[in-house]
């Protein structure tokens, strides 16, 4: 009998720890309006910035960013100076769909690129890419 009430709460414990974790993956996704699901970016967001090709010489550096999105629409905001722009200006601005990031823009103190983005499987990890100068990883705090 003991044997039997072990097990039982052994499973109910699995079961609650199982609904749990699902249920809080499901949080880093929105609804649209028009019913599709995309990830809430909402959020701090640590940032590793690597210049390369004509920007090489600039070098890699950190940044902070916080991510305000609307709908499907989202701006990343500098919180801290780097070495060549000031904190509160824009970093990147995009748009995202089911499939990830949609269509995205990176700013630089040299101008505004178009990019392409990815999001980890768990909406946790970001990179955008401007095919030129600038790779962004992002990594939610």
């Amino acid at each position: 009998m003991v044997k039997k009430i072990f097990i039982m709460l052994f499973c109910s414990f699995c079961l609650i720890i199982f609904v749990s974790t699902s249920h809080g993956q499901d949080s880093k996704k929105i609804t649209l309006p028009n019913g599709e699901t995309v990830w809430d970016l909402n959020g701090d967001w640590d940032v590793w910035v690597e210049n390369y090709g004509p920007s090489a010489y600039t070098g890699s550096y950190k940044q902070i960013v916080k991510i305000t999105q609307t709908g499907g629409s989202f701006v990343a905001i500098r919180m801290i100076d780097d070495p060549f722009n000031q904190k509160g200006s824009k970093l990147l601005q995009g748009e995202l769909d089911r499939s990830g990031i949609k269509q995205a823009t990176n700013f630089a103190a040299i101008g505004p690129f178009e990019a392409k983005g990815q999001i980890s499987d768990d909406g946790n990890k970001m990179v955008i890419d401007n095919g030129i100068r600038h790779r962004y990883t992002l990594t939610r705090k």
